[in-house]
């Protein structure tokens, strides 16, 4: 089978959207400076606790609560404006607000991410469609110094969760929503453990980088929901490339797809 040109229009955008610079490069080209010159002010411990606890949130609910129900198009700006005011807050207090602004801000994208799954054809019923939801947190970071500098930065990410997912949902395939929430919460399912641990690496990266553009003294409270709608757009944008890809994939077999993708 030969992809349509409206197809190959679907994954052009895809790749556009996928390959884009980094979260930190758009946040520097706001404020008008680096962000990485802060990197060592950065509490590495507080962070990594707080991104650790957000997917941990966003797993509680993408095996427990996303609604199934058909629906149209995404409501992206409804969930603009919550993570914008979660931005807020972030803004005014700083660092002492992440443990509370990033599983909200986290949470809040998850349902975004999953609503622009649905909108591209994919069931979130299935365990499958949650855990690709939660892998889009991994995407759009910078490279990772494991990554091969001859693929794409959006394969290259997927082919570091690659085993970490296939693991993951051999072991959760026959297992209700609630059997998989309630184990997770006894730390019961290790393999899942290392998934979120795999995405939280690369996460981090992004968080840290929104970290620093919005706690520098001249945003405040204003620049941090500013920071935060940057945030959730650059996920959005993630998540649209990754499942027009998916959908493809679904259609032609992910080697073509990969193919055509880096011909383009």
């Amino acid at each position: 089978m030969i992809m349509t040109s409206g197809e190959i229009d679907d994954l052009g955008r895809a790749k556009s959207l996928l390959e884009n610079p980094s979260f930190a490069i758009k946040a520097a080209n706001y404020i008008g400076r680096p962000v990485e010159f802060a990197l060592e002010k950065i509490d590495s411990e507080t962070l990594n606790s707080a991104t650790s606890k957000a997917l941990q949130s966003a797993l509680s609910v993408a095996v427990g609560s996303l609604n199934g129900k058909d629906q149209n198009t995404s409501s992206n700006l409804t969930h603009k404006l919550m993570v914008g005011s979660s931005g807020a807050v972030g803004g005014f207090f700083g660092l002492p607000a992440l443990a509370i602004e990033l599983p909200l801000s986290t949470t809040v994208m998850l349902r975004s991410i999953a609503d622009i799954a649905r909108n591209q054809g994919e069931d979130l019923s299935d365990i499958g469609t949650r855990l690709s939801c939660l892998e889009v947190f991994a995407l759009g970071s910078d490279r990772s110094r494991d990554d091969d500098a001859g693929e794409s930065a959006y394969f290259a990410a997927r082919s570091a969760m690659a085993y970490e997912m296939h693991a993951a949902l051999q072991a959760v395939q026959h297992m209700s929503a609630k059997a998989i929430k309630e184990a997770v919460s006894r730390g019961q399912m290790p393999i899942l453990i290392k998934l979120i641990n795999t995405i939280a690496s690369r996460f981090g990266i992004t968080v840290s980088e929104k970290l620093i553009a919005q706690s520098l003294p001249i945003l405040g409270a204003a620049g941090g929901a500013t920071i935060n709608l940057m945030f959730i757009h650059h996920f959005q944008e993630m998540a649209e490339g990754h499942f027009i890809v998916k959908r493809l994939e679904k259609r032609y077999g992910a080697g073509v797809v990969r193919d055509d993708y880096e011909k383009l």
